[in-house]
């Protein structure tokens, strides 16, 4: 018997190409419903096997686990009894000696009762019209904008302000000082006025072309960054008619229900920061209400696997990324490690604990990890837990990060160990691979790059001077002194960067490289953009040792900044510090009202204690503010 053909003998060879109409039928291009479903139980059993797969197939002993829903997110594998937090409880993906019969059971029958709920749901869904899920869609929409008005009329919990040192002071008895006062007061309504007639509302100025400017930090939404940075500075200069001004625009337009991505450091320091400032400054509602609102908006950044939030998210629909350029996908270290004050006042404001949580998980996450050297590297994946490139800093990437360790700690009225411990731990490890003196005798702060050290210090890292003073109280083995010195001489290094250039300002970064030092080499590091870390540094020292040089210093990076900044609308960065004509970038940044030109008028008041008018309102620098104590301040 032979056997039979598959095809015709007419069908054999194929036959040529037709390129004419073709000559099957018509098929459907849809599914009958009755195929719908069929599909929808293949599906769902697939999904199934493949949960099924993930709970109940042998796990390595060796890997660790992240266990979302408890406090401590990186834990090594535990038997009952033997570190569990609660007896009788075992972890699923532990070796198999150790699993739990029963909670497999009930993993297993919740599995299945999900499994149905979907199908039935899915069954549903499948009997309605296109209308009808448009409509229940709209309807879900509409309930949720109801509860978020709802909660946004909820009025917060009243807490008391705490009682700020030295916000109400007087002139000084110095002629000198007084007039060097009221030019630093000149200087900011110079910076105000200009923005107030050409870029309201915006959230900078470009002070040439005498219009509004933005960068992606913010979004594509303008909402006032200028206005909300400068309310504290202009408190306290007494500048209570701008300040009005700036409250009613807030009251009347800053709206955070937008559709614009932002970047969640940015404007927590400035935003949260500079709202909380105005708030525990005047006592106006109005702040406080602003700041908790827009942290709710902030939230979903931290939904991570690992609770590391990511550097951007969208207002409107939450969703978060990292920047495309950070290591691997990274989260930044000075980004994520700058939320913490904010968050603690938040919840001390609105009595809500997520705030205060969401950090202190960012914490105990860090606590738990390795660190090369001792050192933080600049780059965490939020999704894997783990560092990114081995990049140290405590400039750029980095800086803030050691600053809000050191001051949570003050915040804390010095009871917050743990912080203490954190900071104390990172600046022995800095010193130990970071600090280099150079030839010439300046100290410096160098970069960790892959297992070598990169001789540049950054602008951003003359901070550190300050904050080296600042934490000398309190310091391990007595070693106040040690860290006043130190402080004093990363001054003295980030004033020669100033003084070595035409223009008396500092560039962006420079170098320790054979006969080189404190000076920029590349032309794209010569730029000066309104920064305040240098003169911050002389505040501190000038706070904490009363050495009159450092008022000098700080009253000649505002003279420089006069002469070679100011432009008729407003003050803008330049482009070469070394150049004696220089060409400006024609940018007014929110952070030279709120920081550059408060820390001058610092330097100013007379010594008195009912005259130290700026004293203890820079505790909080890049948050702005909080609760000052007397253990931040200065020798009186």
């Amino acid at each position: 018997m032979t056997t039979p053909a598959l095809l015709p003998l007419s069908g054999r060879r194929i036959p040529p190409l037709n390129l004419g109409p073709p000559s099957f039928p018509h098929h459907r291009a849809t599914l009958r419903l009755s195929e719908k479903f069929i599909l929808l139980l293949i599906l769902s059993a697939f999904i199934t096997l493949c949960f099924g797969a993930f709970f109940f197939l042998p796990d390595s002993s060796k890997h660790k686990r992240f266990d979302l829903g408890l406090e401590d997110v990186l834990i090594p594998h535990v038997d009952a009894g033997k570190g569990a937090k609660h007896s009788g409880i075992f972890l699923i993906h532990g070796p198999d000696e150790h699993r739990h019969r029963e909670e497999e059971e009930r993993l297993r029958n919740k599995i299945r009762a999900d499994h149905e709920k979907a199908l039935e749901e899915a069954k549903e869904k499948l009997k309605k019209s296109r209308e009808e899920i448009r409509a229940e869609i709209q309807t879900e929409k509409n309930k949720v904008v109801q509860e978020m008005k709802i909660r946004e009329k909820k009025p917060l919990p009243a807490v008391p302000i705490p009682n700020l040192i030295g916000t109400h002071g007087g002139d000084p008895e110095d002629n000198d000082l007084r007039e060097k006062r009221e030019k630093i007061k000149e200087m900011m309504k110079h910076a105000w006025d200009n923005y107030r007639i050409y870029g309201w509302g915006h959230n900078e100025l470009r002070p040439i072309a005498r219009k509004g400017h933005s960068t992606n930090i913010f979004g594509t939404s303008q909402m006032g960054a200028t206005i909300v940075d400068a309310l504290d500075t202009l408190y306290i200069m007494g500048l209570h008619d701008e300040f009005r001004d700036g409250q009613k625009w807030i009251e009347n337009n800053l709206d955070f229900s937008v559709n614009s991505e932002v970047s969640v450091f940015e404007v927590n320091i400035r935003f949260i920061g500079g709202l909380l400032a105005a708030y525990y400054l005047s006592g106006e509602e109005i702040f406080k209400i602003k700041a908790v609102q827009l942290a709710e908006k902030l939230l979903p950044a931290f939904n991570t696997p690992t609770g590391i939030p990511w550097a951007m998210v969208n207002l409107k629909s939450g969703v978060g990324r990292n920047w495309g350029w950070a290591s691997a996908g990274s989260s930044i270290l000075a980004e994520f490690g700058t939320l913490h004050m904010e968050f603690v006042h938040l919840s001390y404001l609105t009595g809500n604990p997520i705030y205060y949580k969401k950090v202190m998980h960012i914490r105990k996450l860090l606590q738990k990890m390795d660190r090369p050297n001792g050192l933080y590297p600049n780059y965490l994946n939020p999704r894997t837990g783990r560092w990114g490139q081995y990049h140290t800093s405590v400039g750029g990437l980095g800086d803030s990060f050691y600053e809000y360790l050191l001051k949570a700690w003050l915040m804390s009225d010095k009871t917050d160990h743990e912080a203490r411990k954190m900071y104390d731990d990172a600046v022995e490890a800095i010193e130990k691979h970071l600090i280099r003196k150079s030839r010439g005798g300046l100290t410096f702060i160098g970069e960790w790059k892959n297992g070598h050290l990169e001789k540049k210090m950054g602008h951003l890292a003359c901070f550190a001077g300050g904050m080296f003073v600042l934490g000398a109280d309190g310091s391990r083995m007595d070693k106040a002194g040690h860290y006043l010195e130190l402080g004093a001489e990363i001054a003295r290094t980030c004033h020669e960067s100033y003084d070595r250039t035409a223009l008396k300002l500092g560039p962006e970064s420079f170098k320790f490289d054979g006969a080189v030092e404190a000076v920029a080499v590349r032309q794209a590091e010569k730029y000066y953009i309104l920064r305040p870390e240098v003169i911050e540094t002389y505040w501190y020292l000038w706070r904490f040792t009363h050495d009159p040089r450092y008022r000098e210093w700080g009253w000649e990076a505002a003279l420089a900044i006069e002469k070679y900044c100011r432009v008729s609308g407003g003050f803008s960065g330049v482009k070469d510090v070394y150049s004696s004509t220089p060409t400006h970038d024609d940018v007014q940044q929110s952070f030279f009202l709120a920081e550059t030109l408060n820390f001058p008028g610092n330097n100013i008041p007379q010594d008195g204690r009912g005259e130290q008018q700026y004293q203890g309102l820079r505790v909080l620098q890049c948050a702005h503010l909080g609760p000052g104590e007397p253990s931040a301040r200065g020798p009186d």
